[in-house]
């Protein structure tokens, strides 16, 4: 399988650099996973959008998935209270 990039929008980086060390971890794992299959088990197209969301634990990543180019764009990754609003 063709690997994707993996873009992560700056304000992303941000929220992500938040987070306490164990959890940046495994959120960062995820988001290096997305390279290998953009559409991994348990994510999920949002309504209305051209979006995908994937979770890892109590936080959510919120991606775009651009087939022409083959990249994966971070554009939000925060706790999933907080995510939609």
């Amino acid at each position: 399988m063709v690997g994707y990039k993996v873009r992560i929008k700056p304000s992303a980086a941000k929220e992500l650099d938040a987070f306490p060390m164990r959890d940046r971890q495994r959120l960062t794992l995820r988001i290096t996973e997305l390279a290998e299959n953009p559409r991994p088990e348990g994510c999920r197209k949002l309504t209305g959008r051209d979006d995908y969301r994937l979770r890892q634990g109590d936080y959510r990543i919120i991606y775009s998935i651009d087939e022409g180019e083959k990249s994966v764009r971070i554009l939000k990754v925060t706790h999933r209270k907080d995510v939609y609003r």
